[in-house]
């Protein structure tokens, strides 16, 4: 444990944006779970999981927690599955 103060403050801060990334990431990894355990078992509500799964896939990349071009290319994935 640091012994400066703004050093102290700087370890809790970053915990704390540490815990909310995993929660933001967590989040897109259900969302898109949910997705596809939908396009296996056909559910009718496929259009619904898509959107999203696509909005936190975006919302995950608009925070930094993947690079843009990678959620990108999950959200083409997706909507693939989706029409297929």
């Amino acid at each position: 444990m640091p012994n400066i103060k703004s050093a102290i403050k700087r370890v809790k801060t970053s915990e704390a944006a540490k815990a909310k990334n995993i929660q933001q990431k967590s989040a897109m990894r259900t969302a898109v779970k949910r997705f596809e355990t939908a396009v296996e078992t056909n559910a009718e509500n496929k259009a619904e999981l898509l959107s999203s799964a696509v909005k936190q896939l975006d919302k995950a990349a608009q925070k930094g927690l993947i690079h843009k071009n990678n959620a990108d290319r999950k959200k083409a994935n997706l909507t693939k599955k989706a029409n297929a």
